[in-house]
């Protein structure tokens, strides 16, 4: 997109939000201040299962486990470290059945994301400048990323106890929560320039520049915190994600996850309340001005039918070629006779067209006395 086009969609969206006095602006940050209160409380909610959801290690989760009532699960908080399923559940033919391994560091591991992001400069060229500084000096960088994920079944497990009778099996089926990976492996490879690159480079045109390849893994023997519910599958302890609660799998202990939560939840709160004062202001003071602008069309419009009425009876009467005597000619073009009388105080000393043009002032006053006019009245003569 060029310079001008951005400065034009920019100008629109400008003017777009700051239409009818700010009320397409106000009614955007009320929008916003619903959502951060929605936030608020899904967050809030969240925060209080996690303060009453016990703590536990993994051989004290059976005995939570039997004399839960509920076939959904408990919610728990489950601190252990990571091992294959194939490791306690006797069924490993070698020594580490079942297990991935990185291709650049050798880690044995149960979950391997490798991802290479190519880098894209889109930076303006000799023949893609403009006289906008930010479009000249200013670089825009555009990625393309491709990801594999690659998992095995895996148990949190109590680090020190022989034989591993008691274990949890982690359940990722549907779970949308981050996973704290490990990153064994990161290197940036710059792609070499071509005549063709800097055709592009010299034309405006987008180009790669560098090569990112990356890969995390869950290494075995890390301890982690799951959160979930809990519940027996054949007999064997399983944790699977809760879609209300913002943590499954992470490094964080119970206490950080609630501090996190709580300060978040601080952030909600009162950015809500800054943002809805906010709105509730701009949208008071877009209903002032749109109620004023409203009283103002009417009250031309009332004045436009005045002078459409003076307009219809004028051709009767032509105060312009008659012999006006000097004492009854309007004091203000003194070329008409007075035929309107100010309301409150009675002077007659304009004519009609003189007499509309002072009711249209900010402040209209009586040309003699200076007092403040509310209307006039046109006098006919029998």
């Amino acid at each position: 997109m060029s310079s001008s086009q951005e400065q034009a969609l920019v100008s629109l969206l400008s003017q777009l939000v700051l239409s009818l006095d700010g009320a397409v602006l106000g009614f955007g940050l009320a929008f916003v201040a619903v959502r951060s209160f929605l936030k608020y409380t899904a967050t809030s909610a969240a925060l209080r299962k996690l303060r009453h959801a016990p703590s536990l290690s993994v051989c004290d989760l059976r005995s939570l486990l039997d004399d839960a009532n509920s076939d959904d699960g408990e919610i728990a908080i489950v601190r252990g470290t990571v091992d294959a399923k194939s490791a306690v559940d006797g069924s490993w033919k070698s020594l580490r059945p079942g297990v991935l391994v990185s291709r650049e560091s050798g880690d044995k591991a149960v979950v391997l994301q490798r991802t290479q992001t190519c880098i894209y400069n889109e930076w303006k060229g000799l023949f893609g400048w403009t006289s906008d500084l930010r479009a000249i000096f200013a670089r825009s960088w555009r990625q393309q990323e491709s990801t594999s994920l690659r998992k095995v079944p895996f148990v949190l497990i109590d680090v020190g106890r022989w034989p591993n009778t008691d274990y949890v099996v982690v359940n990722l089926d549907g779970s949308k929560h981050p996973l704290p990976l490990t990153t064994v492996y990161h290197k940036l490879e710059p792609i070499h320039a071509s005549p063709y690159t800097f055709l592009q480079a010299l034309f405006g045109h987008e180009y790669p520049v560098g090569l990112l390849d990356e890969e995390k893994i869950l290494p075995l023997g890390k301890d982690i915190t799951a959160v979930g519910l809990c519940s027996l599958r054949n007999g064997i302890a399983e944790i699977k994600s809760c879609k209300d609660l913002p943590y499954f799998l992470s490094d964080l202990s119970k206490d950080q996850m609630i501090a996190a939560l709580s300060f978040k939840t601080k952030i909600l709160f009162w950015g809500g309340i800054i943002l809805s004062s906010m709105s509730v202001g701009i949208l008071g003071y877009a209903v002032v001005r749109n109620w004023n602008k409203w009283r103002q069309w009417k009250q031309q419009r009332h004045l436009q039918q005045q002078r459409q009425a003076v307009s219809d009876v004028g051709p009767q009467v032509d105060d312009e070629n008659e012999d006006v005597p000097d004492g009854q000619l309007c004091v203000i073009c003194l070329m008409r006779r007075r035929r309107s009388v100010f309301i409150p105080c009675g002077h007659l000393v304009c004519c009609q067209g003189c007499a509309i043009s002072v009711e249209r002032e900010v402040a209209p006053k009586c040309p003699v006395c200076r007092q403040e006019i509310r209307d006039s009245v046109r006098i006919f003569e029998s």
